[in-house]
C-alpha cells in the first residue's frame, strides 16, 4: 500500500471521481474511502484511519467544519486538508479553528493539491497564499470586533444570532434555512439585516465578523443537532 492513504469527502460525485483518478495515479498515494457528507466522512475515517482526509466545507447534512472537528477528535493521527470553492478568509479561519492542517481552493492546479497532500502528511501546514495574506493583514480602517463593523452582537435578535452562528460555521443559505425551518428567501433577508445592523459591507465581512467576535465554536446553533 502506498505511503499516503487518502479519504475524499465531497458531495459532488464527479469531483470525487476526478480526485480519485488524480490521487490514485500517484505512486505514493492511494484513495482508501470516499464520502458525500460530514457524517459519512467520520464513519469512513473510523473504518479506514486515513493519513489525510481531503474535506470540502459545504456539504449536505453534516458540513465540513463539523466533520473536521469530529475527525480530528476521533482520528487524531489523520491530518485534514480542506479542498473548497470558498476563497473567503473567514472560511480559512473556521477550518483552522476546527483543526484543519491545510486549505486549498478548487481552482488551484493539480500539482498544488498533490503537493499540499504530501506536505500535510509530513506534518506541515499548507494555506492558500492569497487567503493567508488576507487573514494576517486584514483590510484597514474598520471598526468593531477585530477591527470590523460598527455594530454590536448584543443588538441582534435571537433568530438573527442563530443565523449569524450558522453563517460563521460555513453554512449556505439553503443549509441555514433547513436547519432553522425557514425559507431561503427569509434567510437572505436575515443576512441582509445582519450586514446592515452590524455596519458591514459584504457577505465576506459578515463571515469574518462572526469569527472575530468569537461566535464560531461557541457551541450554539450546532449544524448537526436537530432543531429544538
Amino acid at each position: 500500500m502506498p505511503g499516503i492513504r487518502v479519504l475524499i469527502a465531497d458531495d459532488h460525485a464527479v469531483l470525487r471521481a476526478g480526485l480519485r483518478m488524480l490521487i490514485g495515479a500517484q505512486p505514493d498515494m492511494a484513495v482508501v474511502a470516499e464520502a458525500g457528507d460530514g457524517t459519512e466522512a467520520l464513519r469512513k475515517a473510523l473504518e479506514t484511519r486515513p493519513d489525510v482526509a481531503l474535506v470540502d466545507i459545504t456539504m449536505p447534512n453534516t458540513g465540513g467544519i463539523k466533520a473536521i472537528e469530529w475527525i480530528r477528535q476521533e482520528c487524531p493521527k489523520t491530518r485534514v486538508l480542506v479542498l473548497t470553492m470558498h476563497d473567503v478568509p473567514a472560511y480559512l479561519r473556521s477550518a483552522l479553528a476546527a483543526g484543519a492542517s491545510g486549505y486549498v481552493v478548487k481552482s488551484a492546479a493539480d500539482s498544488a493539491l498533490l503537493s499540499a497532500i504530501r506536505a500535510v502528511h509530513r506534518g506541515h501546514t499548507v494555506l492558500d497564499p492569497d487567503l493567508a495574506l488576507m487573514v494576517v493583514q486584514p483590510p484597514m480602517g474598520r471598526k468593531g470586533a477585530g477591527g470590523l463593523g460598527s455594530g454590536s452582537v448584543s443588538q441582534l435578535s435571537p433568530r438573527e444570532r442563530e443565523v449569524l452562528d450558522l453563517v460563521a460555521q460555513g453554512h449556505t443559505n439553503q443549509q441555514v434555512a433547513e436547519r432553522l425551518g425557514l425559507s431561503v428567501r427569509t434567510v437572505e433577508t436575515y443576512r441582509s439585516r445582519l450586514v446592515e445592523k452590524l455596519g458591514l459591507r459584504s457577505r465576506a465581512d459578515l463571515l469574518r465578523y462572526a469569527l472575530d467576535s468569537g461566535l464560531f465554536g461557541s457551541g450554539q446553533a450546532s449544524p448537526e443537532e436537530p432543531a429544538p
